[in-house]
């Protein structure tokens, strides 16, 4: 249950850019007329005018909003295209670790692979899995955080490995599994959660039709780590194979090791 909320909020989330473009449409005449009206109450006000300080914040603040539409504006049409709905594995994990990156959190993104870089559809499901496993390992961290992205002709694989205290042997096997604690985080040393993150992330990223691996590293290292594994062609399932779109696709502006 709390793995089809946590879904539907996050398709929900997807299908209001679509909503908020057409409001944006429909915002941009009155907003056209105010930005008419504010700019003649400039010209008659003067520089030096009683409510010239008024006049200018407002002008600030019309613009302001013509920026913001333009982005909500922006954001319909990309979602509404299969141009946008198709990204690289450099962008799914730079998009995974942007919102997480803080002074107070180190992210090394890594990226190694053999030939062109793996397309996949974007999905709301397998983002949410992954940045639900990159904040768990950003809980436990000592000092950093390592996420790395692999590819080969036969398959992908990305990575999450802290330098965490890692997982307890006796509750290895069973994590992922609802209501197991896997271990103290920072914020809760006790280990006082239900454990359904990590549920709740396994079970999105088997519908993405990824097997999630849960390990501890090798001494000396230490800390958790968590694979996701695909063949390459389930990865790239329904992704356009066409060289023009490949090249089309942003880089994610990591550069590759």
């Amino acid at each position: 249950a709390a793995t089809e909320l946590v879904l539907a909020r996050e398709q929900h989330l997807s299908q209001l850019d679509g909503l908020a473009a057409a409001a944006a449409h429909e915002l941009g005449t009155p907003l056209a007329t105010i930005r008419v009206v504010v700019k003649e109450l400039a010209r008659e006000v003067g520089p030096y005018g009683p409510i010239a300080e008024d006049v200018a914040l407002l002008r600030e603040e019309v613009e302001r909003c013509r920026v913001i539409l333009s982005k909500l504006t922006s954001l319909g049409e990309q979602d509404g295209g299969d141009f946008f709905a198709t990204m690289s594995l450099g962008q799914l994990i730079e998009e995974v670790a942007g919102p997480n990156r803080t002074p107070d959190s180190e992210i090394e993104v890594r990226r190694i692979g053999e030939g062109p870089e793996p397309l996949c559809r974007r999905s709301p499901g397998l983002l949410y899995g992954l940045g639900n496993l990159l904040d768990n390992a950003l809980d436990f961290a000592a000092t950093s955080v390592v996420l790395t992205a692999r590819w080969t002709p036969e398959a992908v694989s990305i990575e999450i490995r802290d330098d965490g205290p890692g997982f307890a042997p006796e509750v290895l096997l069973r994590i992922g599994e609802p209501y197991v604690t896997t271990r103290g985080r920072k914020r809760d040393p006790e280990g006082s959660g239900l454990g359904l993150g990590l549920f709740i992330a396994k079970t999105l990223i088997e519908r993405a039709r990824g097997q999630l691996l849960l390990m501890n590293a090798p001494a000396p290292q230490g800390g958790a780590i968590a694979r996701i594994v695909w063949p390459r062609a389930e990865f790239e399932r329904d992704t356009p194979a066409d060289d023009e779109v490949r090249r089309n696709i942003p880089d994610a502006g990591i550069v590759p090791i």
